[in-house]
């Protein structure tokens, strides 16, 4: 299971190819006794979902989950939660013309290095497919975070070169970007189809807040809070960068400026992103995250065979514009596991 595990006292392991038979995950280290059904978690699983609009994929898998362990009458049973999404609309010809090329942006040619055989079904165990089980994971975790009135909210921030001014949380989930500016969403729709006609694509920005958690979560020096997070947010395909608080910004301020101050209610201000020295300080907890543009384009583009003779490819099929509106739950999905694998650590350690 190298590789495809994380979380330590609540851990999780995805499995599966974007054209295989199936994709899904194991959940192990449930509270048992939480309310969960199969429609929890496909609540979650529908905002992740191909086919939701026009700047997504039209692959047309309905995502239905099942869970066939771990949970008994609605409730969790404290045993592994098996959870499994069938493939119905996979469709591995419309690469076998490009079966043999190394596709720019994708990992065809790190992992034919890595292990000397490659799937060359789309992007087999690479694929964006695969957080499917992630996002199904993660709802397992928000229902564990919620009895403690933990919340989790991620929206696209910027995208295609727009940002969003606004922020009412209330329109993420009504406009196709989710996100919280409807001002800024049909700009960003209208220059991501105008790209996609183009055959091209764009990337964004995705802002997650946390909100709800008690101050102390964090495990010096290794397992900080924001290290954990940042390496759950890294592992997402798609991503390429992280920042907490200010972030980057926070370079060309003074430290008078940085440094939140204290009163008797608490931090005057949240710089910091609520995480002080790999801890969690009881503010609300912010950071971004780097979305790249996808790497499937129709754009042709110059590389080799795996033979090492150069070329042309354009990579033809059912592909996202911009990868922001479905990579917000999955953003989401990562921060809960991480929150709720702390938050199991830190009861351990007052046990």
């Amino acid at each position: 299971m190298a590789g495809s595990t994380i979380g330590t006292l609540f851990r999780v392991t995805t499995y599966g190819e974007s054209h295989g038979c199936a994709v899904g995950v194991i959940v192990d280290g449930a509270t048992p006794g939480v309310a969960l059904t199969e429609a929890v978690v496909q609540r979650e699983l529908d905002r992740r979902k191909p086919g939701q609009s026009s700047v997504t994929t039209p692959r047309a898998e309905p995502d239905v989950v099942h869970i066939t362990s771990g949970v008994f009458e609605g409730v969790t049973t404290g045993t592994p939660i098996h959870m499994t999404l069938h493939n119905r609309d996979a469709d591995p010809s419309a690469y076998l013309a490009i079966k043999d090329k190394f596709r720019p942006g994708h990992a065809d040619f790190t992992y034919l290095r890595k292990y000397g055989v490659r799937d060359w079904r789309g992007s087999g165990r690479a694929s964006g497919r695969e957080t499917a089980g992630r996002v199904a994971a993660g709802a397992v975790a928000k229902a564990m975070l919620a009895r403690r009135g933990v919340t989790v909210t991620a929206y696209t921030l910027r995208a295609a070169g727009i940002q969003a001014k606004a922020i009412d949380l209330d329109a993420i989930e009504r406009n196709p970007m989710r996100t919280p500016d409807m001002e800024a969403a049909h700009e960003m729709i209208a220059r991501i189809e105008a790209a996609q006609r183009a055959g091209d694509s764009y990337g964004g920005v995705v802002e997650c807040r946390i909100r709800g958690l008690e101050a102390g979560l964090g495990e010096p020096v290794f397992d900080r809070l924001d290290a954990d997070l940042a390496k759950a947010i890294l592992s997402i395909g798609a991503t390429k960068g992280i920042e907490f608080g200010d972030g980057f910004a926070a370079v060309d301020m003074r430290g008078s400026e940085h440094n939140d101050s204290m009163n008797a209610s608490g931090f005057a201000s949240n710089h910091a992103g609520g995480i002080l020295g790999g801890i969690s300080t009881g503010a609300e907890i912010v950071f971004r995250v780097a979305v790249k543009p996808p790497s499937s384009i129709s754009v042709p583009q110059a590389t080799v065979d795996v033979e090492g003779r150069e070329t042309e490819i354009k990579t033809e099929g059912r592909h996202d514009p911009c990868i922001c509106p479905r990579i917000v739950p999955v953003v989401e999905a990562m921060a809960a596991m991480v929150l709720e694998d702390h938050a199991k650590r830190q009861a351990a350690l007052h046990a």
